[in-house]
């Protein structure tokens, strides 16, 4: 069957929580490891570059190694199913005194042959590629590539999902990748892990690249490719930025929003800010308070700035009593 006929459901690449790694697999959620390992097998061999010469088979058979890689785990499956791909790649809470409240996150070796390698035990589902010698006509294990100019391998791009209190603060982030690296004969290769530091910087927005050059897998006749991370905003419970501002929405009763009253905002570095309304607060209403947003990124000393909008509660029911002081005070 030619490899762009598919018996499965089109895989959806991405869902409400992110990518479908089951969707990947033409699965549904809550299937079984049987029969996660039965769509891996078939799919893998059908998509696998040296069978479906289709362009864009390199890339769904990177999908259907990434996704296999992640639900054969149980607890890289455990976190999938509970927290999503968010959860799964930018780590999740730990128990409260923790020294890193976070778990790493999960990052894909992006070596789609060693998950088949490792899947099919080392042999060779590829017997029809032997010619009449039994020598392969093609290598399906990543053999050694045809001599000539050296060829880097496309760049390797994986999300950073960053906390406002992060990307106000900076930190460092450790990201753990694993590689294949050239042994010393110069000929065979192996897995190792390599921790990559991530100086994040006050200041940084979504969409912020950094990137390691040449810290992809190695290989004779090859470039290591780049390892680029795109910076990824969490959603916060209280803060909403947009560029250098944030934006903060509070509930007010409709006598608050007419009289004046005092909003208490907790800032992100940890301060209780206590904002006076003196104005009347209509439905366009927005306070701005200057110097209290995200750094600058030239010049983290300065802050852009925080914006308050307001939803007003208007009350349910009046008593007549009430409603003859309203009409005297706002009518007469």
């Amino acid at each position: 069957m030619p490899c762009a006929a598919r018996k499965r459901r089109a895989p959806r690449q991405r869902d409400a929580m992110g990518q479908d790694y089951y969707a990947v697999l033409g699965l549904d959620r809550g299937a079984a490891d049987a029969d996660i390992k039965k769509a891996y097998r078939e799919l893998a061999l059908k998509y696998h570059p040296l069978k479906c010469k289709e362009p864009w088979a390199p890339e769904r058979f990177r999908q259907l190694a990434e996704a296999y890689d992640v639900l054969s785990d149980p607890m890289k499956k455990g976190i999938y199913d509970k927290f999503g791909e968010e959860g799964l790649k930018g780590g999740i809470p730990l128990e409260l005194g923790a020294e890193n409240p976070w778990s790493a996150g999960y990052v894909f070796h992006n070596n789609p042959d060693r998950v088949f390698r490792e899947f099919f035990g080392g042999d060779n589902p590829f017997a029809e590629f032997l010619d009449k010698d039994g020598l392969e006509l093609l290598l399906p294990f990543g053999g050694l590539r045809g001599r000539g100019a050296m060829k880097q391998d496309p760049p390797i791009v994986r999300n950073l999902y960053l906390s406002l209190e992060e990307l106000f603060h900076g930190c460092t982030k450790m990201m753990k990748i694993s590689r294949r690296v050239m042994n010393e004969d110069g000929q065979t290769s192996s897995i190792r892990d390599k921790i990559l530091p991530v100086a994040v910087q006050p200041g940084w927005k979504q969409g912020t690249r950094i990137t390691f050059e040449k810290e992809g897998d190695q290989g004779p006749n090859i470039i290591p490719s780049d390892i680029t991370f795109v910076v990824q905003e969490k959603l916060h419970p209280r803060f909403k930025r947009v560029k250098d501002n944030l934006i903060y929405v509070t509930t007010i009763p409709l006598g608050k929003a007419l009289v004046g009253c005092t909003v208490d905002v907790k800032t992100l570095d940890g301060r209780l800010l206590n904002i006076p309304i003196n104005d009347i607060v209509d439905p366009k209403y927005c306070k701005v308070v200057p110097g209290e947003g995200m750094p600058l990124l030239q010049d983290p000393r300065r802050k852009g700035d925080l914006l308050i909008h307001f939803n007003v509660c208007f009350p349910k029911s009046l008593t007549p009593e009430k409603k003859l002081l309203l009409k005297r005070a706002l009518l007469s």
